[in-house]
C-alpha cells in the first residue's frame, strides 16, 4: 500500500508578507527611473526652498509677519509630481506590459499586492520627504538668520510643523499607487492626481464663507494647515487637518482595494 504524501506545511503570514514586500522593493529599485525621480523630488525642494529664502531676506525691510517655514512648504509642492508619477507606475506599468498578470499569478491575494506596493512606496517616500524637509528647513532658517526671521528647531510647534511637511511626499505616492491600481493607465492616472490634487483647490476662491468651507477639505490646504508657524482660523486645527490630509491616500487606496479584486487583469 502506497504511503500518504505529506501536505506542504501552510506558509506563514509573516513570511508571505515578507516575500510580497521584497518582491516589489526589488522591482522598484531595479528600474533607473526611480533613483531619477527620487532626485528630482529631493534636489528641486532643496534648491526652490533656498531660492525663496533668499527672496524674502533680501525683500526690502524686516518682515516680522513672513511665516519662516512657508519657503519649506513651497518647495515641497514642487516635488509631489513626481513621486505622484512614481505611484502611479508601480500599477500601470505591470499593466501595460501584461506583467500584473504574473504579480497576480504569483500573489492571487490581489489586495495583498497592492498593500505591498503602498507600503514600499510610501516609506520610500516618506524618508524622502523627511529629508527633504528638515534638509530644507535647516538651509532656510540658516539664510532667514542674517535678517532676524529664522527660528530654532526647538521653538513651540516647529518639530511637529517640519516632521508635517515630509508627509507630503508619502500622501501623494500613496494617492499614486491607488490611482494606478483604478485607473491602469499612466497617463490617465496622472491626469487623475493631477485633478485630485489641484482641481479642489480652485474651489477655494470661491466667494466667503464657501471658499473657507470648502479649502479646509482640499489636500494643498490641510498640509499648509500642518505645517504652518500661525495656522489660519478659517480652516480647521492642525490637528484636524491632518486627519483630512491622511484620509486622501486612505481614500483613495480604499477605492482601489475595492475595484482591484472586481476586474480582470
Amino acid at each position: 500500500m502506497t504511503a500518504p504524501v505529506p501536505l506542504a506545511a501552510p506558509v506563514p503570514l509573516a513570511v508571505r508578507a515578507r516575500d510580497v514586500l521584497t518582491s516589489e522593493w526589488t522591482k522598484l529599485r531595479s528600474v533607473r527611473s526611480t533613483y531619477w525621480t527620487l532626485l528630482v523630488a529631493v534636489v528641486t525642494p532643496i534648491g526652490i526652498s533656498a531660492l525663496v529664502a533668499v527672496t524674502l531676506a533680501h525683500a526690502p525691510g524686516k518682515q516680522p509677519s513672513v511665516d519662516p517655514l512657508l519657503p519649506g512648504l513651497i518647495s515641497q509642492e514642487y516635488a509631489v509630481l513626481a513621486v505622484g508619477v512614481l505611484g502611479v507606475l508601480a500599477f500601470s506599468t505591470e499593466y501595460g506590459t501584461g506583467l500584473i498578470r504574473t504579480t497576480f499569478a504569483a500573489v492571487p491575494r490581489r489586495r495583498a499586492v497592492l498593500a505591498a506596493k503602498a507600503a514600499v512606496i510610501g516609506a520610500l517616500t516618506l524618508v524622502a520627504g523627511e529629508v527633504v524637509a528638515f534638509a530644507s528647513f535647516a538651509l532656510v532658517q540658516a539664510v532667514l538668520s542674517g535678517k532676524h526671521l529664522s527660528v530654532s528647531l526647538s521653538h513651540p510647534g516647529v518639530p511637529g510643523a517640519v516632521l508635517a511637511d515630509g508627509l507630503l511626499l508619502f500622501v501623494v505616492a500613496t494617492m499614486g499607487v491607488g490611482l494606478g491600481a483604478i485607473v491602469r493607465h499612466t497617463a490617465g492616472g496622472i491626469a487623475a492626481l493631477v485633478g485630485l490634487i489641484f482641481l479642489p483647490a480652485i474651489l477655494g476662491v470661491l466667494p466667503a464663507p464657501w471658499g473657507a468651507r470648502v479649502g479646509r477639505f482640499t489636500l494643498l490646504d490641510a498640509v499648509r494647515q500642518v505645517t504652518a508657524l500661525h495656522p489660519a482660523t478659517d480652516l480647521f486645527a492642525p490637528a484636524l487637518s491632518l486627519l483630512v490630509l491622511l484620509a486622501w491616500p486612505a481614500l483613495t487606496l480604499l477605492a482601489a482595494a475595492l475595484l482591484i479584486t472586481r476586474r480582470d487583469a
